[in-house]
């Protein structure tokens, strides 16, 4: 299977060439067979090299058809030449120069790689190579190809040698610009092959939201469907799929988050219009996705290739959190600990799950592979005993003669993995032109020769750290690279990332951390108060589940959508961070209001003794519970209410709660009305809602109490009077003019005192009501007003479901 892949590969490898190749020669024929100055020409590309009025010529190799020279082996080299200039080329040819001399250093291959105008150091000109262009008017470009043997070229020890082609026009002396590139030049196999493993990203940016419709198996909804394309045969995910199926002993570094939403994309699920990013989830907001088949079969493709030749699966934490952005803006937020660690095993499970395959994690890759102290931290806190670091972070010393093991302890129980620098730098950005996929093949080839050559007896084991969205022309650019470096006789071995990890660490290595963060990288973060927004959302969701009846369908969604606020992958993309978090704030805010008390207007109390009503509506698709509503006064010795009520709704559906009132004094009372969440640790829910009551009938009442209160003060002098007048004519002395009297006295007394009314109500005391409930209990003894009616949920939440 392995040889048969290796096969395929080097067959597209070469197909691909030979294509270049035809098209070229196609091209040429017509050029050649026009008339000398042919203006038929192809547009400049934009990323030709700026010229100059003494190089007005621009060179480009598109491709070299041997990427890896052999004896008596035949090169050709195709491409393009361009008038930059002004003024009319004339006669314009291109030649090939014969290498002056062998790339024995990997600094001797960075000079040749940074020099501009043609010198004499690129070599003398390679007498009868050369192929003519005619005149080249400005702005004209034509295609070349050039054909040349290893023994033309000179080349006699295996190396890597300088090949160049230049631009001339009638002055055969004067180049007008040049092109250089690499050959790498294997006779035999000498020394050990150097181990290189190559990391093979798969990632995205998270697309599933917090939001699931209201239906009883939550189905999920996206942010957009741009996955659908993606994921297609001929989308980046569905090419890095193919494309990696082909390498050996590959390292897939996989977002589990990635996972879950291709795995919910092979059910039905909908996707939210534009501009509807905090609303709960509906059908008239949500259009059906369409990436239901492209999904599936990307999924089966990719268990398929993970599981075979010799690959390893490394799960990132869940939503590949950006370790850089909480170490420099987050790392004391209160629950982010938690979250990091939470992130790394569902990592790993959600992994394994979706692939059934054996995952590797307690693995930290940080943005670009940049690693300062404070972000190492963080990376610990996740469980990562492994770092993926780019060189950049940790260069080697000056005086190191050569390439060192990629693994080196870095303190505290951890392991960075440093990759090689110049080889992951070839691979960080878009290959999307022949001419840029050929010259990092190139470089790559003469790189890695020149390392295994440095100490032939010893191997090494090195890493490649290619773009963590690593493109379709990128990914055939590094995928060329490693077969030609490791076809049979070969100086590579490709290998995986636990192997390289394992390799001895070179004492002379540099294992240093630094404690500073590239400052360029600074302004791509996130920010502390979009770290802190995120994290407050737990406080809102905590309040949200004590209430719920069913917390599991809120629970999940929002917390996966707390981690992917975080994700590395919206780096790229500030816009759409921010409107991703935005989004899951909007609609915690939109749950958590859905159960509130509606505002009320002013209420007339006419009595000192009635019923207040108050309604708690419920606009969730599920009952809500733990909950009391307690409705208090500014002056309760003016006005008081009964107990708080205990609030218990079904879903999309409103109360009206009774408290009794009782009322002292007449005028206006502030009132307020709160739900509270219940247990030990009660907090207010949602905002309080105040009102005014105007009691306007406590006067009739307390005034006949007061009235009757004097009436019987004043008999009850009339009465002493009399008693102590009757006795005094009697001759009788009342030695206590203030005891009480006996009873036969009084009842005497009572049948002389001069009547009032005495029993029964007082005036205006309102009538117990028939029927009337307990403090706080709901009124459903009388049918919903109008009113009520509007305040029941229409069913346009939605429960987190």
């Amino acid at each position: 299977m392995g040889e048969a892949r290796h096969g395929l590969t080097a067959y597209g490898r070469v197909g691909r060439a030979a294509r270049r190749l035809a098209a070229v020669l196609a091209g040429s024929t017509v050029l050649l067979s026009a008339a000398p100055y042919a203006t038929a020409a192809a547009p400049a590309r934009t990323a030709f090299p700026a010229a100059s009025p003494d190089y007005p010529a621009t060179v480009q190799i598109d491709s070299v058809s041997a990427p890896v020279a052999g004896d008596n082996a035949t090169v050709t080299v195709t491409g393009r030449v361009t008038n930059a200039g002004s003024s009319t080329v004339k006669a314009a040819h291109v030649v090939l120069r014969s290498p002056k001399e062998e790339l024995t250093t990997r600094s001797a291959i960075n000079l040749v790689a940074g020099r501009t105008n043609p010198t004499s150091k690129d070599g003398t000109v390679l007498p009868g190579h050369k192929a003519d262009l005619g005149d080249l008017a400005p702005g004209q470009s034509r295609p070349y190809v050039l054909q040349v043997s290893t023994s033309d070229l000179g080349l006699r020890t295996a190396g890597v040698y300088e090949l160049a082609v230049d631009v001339r026009d009638t002055d055969e002396d004067r180049p007008l610009g040049i092109a250089r590139t690499f050959l790498p030049y294997n006779t035999a196999p000498s020394g050990k092959q150097t181990r290189i493993a190559t990391l093979w990203p798969i990632t995205h940016a998270p697309e599933l939201v917090a939001q699931t419709m209201p239906d009883d198996d939550q189905m999920p909804v996206l942010r957009d469907d741009s996955l659908t394309t993606e994921l297609a045969p001929n989308g980046r995910l569905g090419k890095l799929v193919s494309i990696g199926q082909t390498l050996p002993n590959l390292t897939w570094v996989i977002d589990p988050d990635l996972l879950d939403t291709v795995y919910a994309m092979t059910k039905p699920y909908r996707v939210q219009k534009p501009g509807t990013g905090g609303e709960s989830a509906k059908a008239e907001n949500t259009v059906a996705g369409t990436g239901q088949n492209a999904a599936t079969a990307w999924l089966a493709q990719l268990r398929t290739a993970v599981a075979a030749n010799g690959s390893q699966v490394v799960a990132l934490p869940y939503a590949d959190p950006d370790l850089a952005s909480i170490a420099h803006n987050g790392s004391g937020l209160a629950g982010m600990d938690t979250a990091l660690r939470k992130a790394s095993t569902a990592g790993k499970v959600t992994a394994e799950g979706r692939l059934s395959v054996d995952v590797s994690s307690g693995v930290a890759w940080p943005y670009q592979g940049r690693l300062d102290q404070q972000t190492a931290g963080v990376a610990r806190t996740t469980g990562a005993d492994l770092v993926l670091v780019n060189g950049s972070s940790m260069p080697e010393s000056r005086s190191l003669a050569y390439t060192p093991n990629a693994a080196r302890p870095i303190g505290n129980g951890q392991t960075a993995v440093v990759a090689d620098p110049v080889l992951s730098s070839l691979f960080s950005g878009d290959l999307d032109s022949d001419q840029a996929q050929s010259l990092a093949e190139q470089r790559f080839l003469a790189e890695t020769m020149t390392i295994t050559q440095q100490r032939p007896d010893d191997q090494r084991s090195l890493l490649v750290m290619p773009s963590r969205t690593l493109t379709v022309g990128t990914a055939e650019a590094l995928a060329d690279a490693l077969h030609a470096a490791a076809q049979p006789n070969g100086w590579v071995a490709p290998t995986r990332l636990d192997a390289v990890a394992t390799a001895p660490a070179d004492p002379d290595a540099n294992g240093s951390v630094p404690g500073d963060y590239p400052g360029d990288l600074r302004g791509s973060e996130l920010s502390p108060a979009a770290l802190s927004s995120v994290m407050g959302v737990q406080t809102g969701l905590d309040q949200l589940l004590q209430i719920l009846t069913q917390p599991q369908r809120v629970r999940g969604p929002f917390n996966a959508a707390m981690v992917r606020s975080m994700s590395t992958e919206w780096r790229d993309h500030a816009e759409s961070s921010a409107a991703y978090r935005d989004g899951v704030q909007s609609y915690l805010v939109n749950l958590t209001t859905a159960v509130k008390v509606p505002a009320k207007s002013a209420i007339t109390l006419p009595g000192d003794n009635a019923i207040l009503l108050i309604s708690v509506k419920n606009d969730l698709n599920q009952a809500v519970g733990n909950l009391e509503l307690r409705v208090t006064s500014s002056q309760v010795n003016r006005l008081n209410v009964g107990q708080p009520a205990t609030v218990v709704l079904d879903g999309t559906t409103s109360r009206t709660f009774r408290f009794p009132a009782e009322a002292q004094v007449n005028g206006p009372v502030q009132m307020t009305a709160q739900l509270w969440t219940t247990g030990p640790n009660a907090q207010p829910y949602g905002k309080a809602v105040s009102f005014t009551v105007e009691v306007t009938s406590v006067a009739s009442g307390v005034m006949y109490v007061i009235g009757g209160g004097v009436v019987l003060m004043a008999l009850a002098g009339v009465r002493f009077y009399l008693q102590r007048k009757k006795r005094s004519a009697a001759g009788e002395v009342d030695l206590d003019p203030e005891r009480l009297l006996e009873p036969e006295e009084a009842e005497a007394e009572g049948e002389t005192a001069a009547g009032g009314e005495t029993g029964g109500k007082a005036a205006g005391e309102a009538p117990a009501e028939a029927g009337r409930k307990g403090p706080g209990e709901a009124s459903d003894s009388t049918p919903e007003s109008a009113a009520d009616a509007r305040d029941r949920a229409t069913g346009d939440e939605k429960v987190g479901h």
